[in-house]
Formats: structure tokens, sequence, C-alpha cells
């Protein structure tokens, strides 16, 4: 009986040429595995089985993670109001790591002696994927033939070719990564400093021109309603980048560092997750405490960077998902959102956890609670330790 191997399969050039090296140069028993975190139609995963058995696979599987993704990560990247270098809300940086995951606990569950993918040796996914494999499942061994042959596309075509297969392999002009929490595209523009992307190269084009309103309820944190229907998160979520990206709403170039040290360049569209963030950390400004807004503020840079990283399985997350957790139990409430072309505005919300609806004050009106003279003496004391460093180095900065 051959070994198996358990290859991360998306029916693209580089995974595919990965079944037919692993079958008849390593002689294994290929199995072939999608985790469908967003993005893919009933129609086109039926098309990646089918690709995938006709290249020789033993077998294929679609594993549907959507709801496991959003309550493992989503969820806390909204709690957090997570995104990378105050831009990007690592719409692909989620995806791998709990994709890894889903892969590694299957090849497990088959009993394979290896697991592989199709990462090259110059970015993040290659790191995603090795750490979650090697953590998850020690004792399999993993296998990256397009890293370790460092092949060019040329290469990957003229080996398809000797065995047979003569499918289209022309390389579009720009790479579309399309998941729940938003879609990636890199092209030749990304991979310069000073390009924009162009129109065309963002897959939800601009289609409706009247501005609209729309209305988003959250309870404890979670985006549960849009325009008085109720939906379960991910369908809500769903539903908000049906009626938003229409608009050309979220689009961006993000500029970062890789977890290979160098500088990375991506365009990306994330209509629903930009709103979603917006809107619930605006609701968080008017139900959270100064202080909770600040430590959240902290650990949330924390959590994405070791997302981004691929340090999901890093003990101190767990901490930092519980003390997100906490701070949602009075973050319910609507929030109003409008809608126009290629940008949205939060107009207001409505919640009986609102702190601005209290007897203490008015900002800028009227105080209640204190008087003038309790003011001077507040003011006073605040200003001890500026006065006492004054006073001993005589300067004011």
């Amino acid at each position: 009986m051959k070994p198996k191997v358990v290859l991360a399969y998306s029916g693209g050039l580089d995974t595919s040429y990965c079944v037919k090296y692993l079958k008849h140069e390593k002689g294994l028993e290929v199995h072939t595995v999608l985790v469908n975190t967003g993005g893919y139609t009933a129609d086109e995963l039926k098309k990646v089985s089918q690709k995938a058995l006709d290249l020789g696979a033993e077998s294929h599987v679609n594993l549907d993670e959507l709801e496991a993704y959003y309550q493992d990560i989503i969820k806390y990247l909204v709690f957090g109001n997570v995104l990378k270098n105050s831009c990007y809300p690592l719409s692909v940086s989620a995806e791998r790591v709990h994709q890894a995951k889903a892969i590694a606990l299957y090849a497990k569950k088959i009993g394979a002696e290896f697991l592989a993918h199709g990462s090259t040796g110059a970015g993040n996914d290659q790191v995603r994927f090795d750490l979650m494999f090697q953590l998850l499942a020690p004792e399999i061994k993993i296998l990256t033939p397009i890293r370790e042959q460092q092949l060019s596309r040329e290469q990957e075509i003229s080996y398809l070719k000797q065995h047979g297969v003569e499918m289209q392999w022309e390389k579009a002009k720009y790479s579309i990564n399309k998941g729940l929490w938003g879609t990636s595209v890199g092209g030749a523009e990304t991979l310069n400093s000073h390009t924009a992307l162009p129109e065309q190269a963002y897959p939800s084009q601009l289609t409706e021109l009247e501005p609209k309103t729309v209305e988003l309820l959250f309870e404890k944190g979670e985006l549960i309603g849009i325009d008085g229907m109720g939906y379960p998160p991910v369908a809500a979520i769903q539903k908000l980048e049906q009626l938003a990206s229409p608009y050309a709403i979220g689009r961006d170039i993000h500029v970062g560092d890789t977890i290979i040290g160098i500088k990375g360049r991506v365009g990306f569209e994330a209509a629903a997750a930009l709103i979603t963030i917006k809107a619930h950390q605006l609701l968080e400004k008017h139900t959270l405490s100064k202080w909770q807004m600040q430590l959240k503020d902290q650990l949330a840079s924390t959590y994405g960077m070791f997302l981004h990283e691929g340090q999901f399985l890093e003990p101190s997350m767990r901490d930092i998902e519980a003390f997100f957790r906490h701070s949602q139990e009075k973050v319910s409430g609507s929030v109003s959102v409008g809608l126009a072309p290629y940008r949205f505005v939060l107009q207001g919300v409505v919640s009986k956890h609102d702190l601005m609806n209290s007897d203490f004050g008015d900002y800028g009106e009227m105080n209640k609670q204190w008087s003038a003279t309790d003011v001077e003496g507040y003011t006073k004391i605040v200003g001890n330790s500026m006065k006492l460093y004054q006073q001993v180095n005589g300067t004011l900065c």
C-alpha cells in the first residue's frame, strides 16, 4: 500500500503540479483537500473536485469551514477591531491559518504519512502552513514541491504536459483570493511602491450609484441583523457584502512587513469586513469605558500581528480572546451606516448601554455632578507630577 499524502489543493497551477509530482515522482497516494472559508460557489467546488480527480488524486474533499472559521477567528477580529497597520482586515492571513489547521486535522483523521502544500519560498503562506502542520501534526512529514525545487511557471506547465495535462494555464493578469473576510488582489502594480491598481483589477465593480442607509444590529459584539432582519453572523456578513460591494466600498492597498522579513504590498476589497469593524468600533465608543478601549487597542495590535505571522496557537492568543469576549458584554445596539459610491459613513448608534445617556452632563454644555471648585482642586492634583518635574529641572519641555 502506498503512503498517503494530504495536499492543500486550490486547483491552480502550483497545486495541480503537486498532484502529479507527488504521485509519479514520490510514489504517494494523493488525497487533495480544499478548505472553503468563503468565496466558492457550489458549481466551483464541484469543478475543483473533478479537476483533482482527473489529475490523479485518490480522493478529494471540500471541507466546509465557514462557521468554524467565523467562530475561531473572524469573531475575534471584530471584537478587537483588528486592522493590520490600521488598514488591512487580515483577509488572507486569517484564512490561511484556519485552512492549515483544518487540513492538518484531516490528515491525522485519515492516517496520512505526509502533508503537502504548494507555497513558494517567497511569501507568508509557507510559514503559516508549515507552522500549523508542525504544531498540530508533528508526526507527519511536510512536503513542499514548489519551494523545494524553486520551479518557474514554465517548468510546471512543461511537466504537466509531459504527463498528458493540456489545460489552459495562461497567467491571469491579477491574482484574486476571495473569502468571507475579503478579497486580495495582486498584480504588476503591487510589485512596486508607486502604482495604483486600476478599476478593472477589482472583482466588484461600481454598479450602484444611489446612496442608501443600512442599520446594523449587534448583540454582544456580533453582527446579527441588517435592516430589521435577523441573521446568523456568517449570513449577516455575507448579506452586508451583497449590499455594499456594488458601491465598490472597501478598496485599499496594504503595505506591511512579511513574516520572512521583506516588505509586501497587496490590494484588497473588503466591504463587509471594514464596515462591520468600523460600525462595531463606533458602538464600542459609546458602550465601553475609557480604559477598556485603551487596553483593547493594545491587545488588538498584538492579536493581529500574531495571527498574521501564523502564531494562532500561541497561548496568549486564548488569553486575549478571553479579554475580548468579556469586553463585549455590553456591546449591543444598532448602528446606522450610509452607503455611497466608494465610501461609507457611520451615522450614529442606538443602545440601552450608551454611556452618553447619563445624568452626569452634556459635553461642552452643562455639568450636573460636580462643581467649579471640584474641577479646580482636581486639576491641581493632576498637574502635580508635571509641576514637580519643572520645579526640579527648570524647563517646560
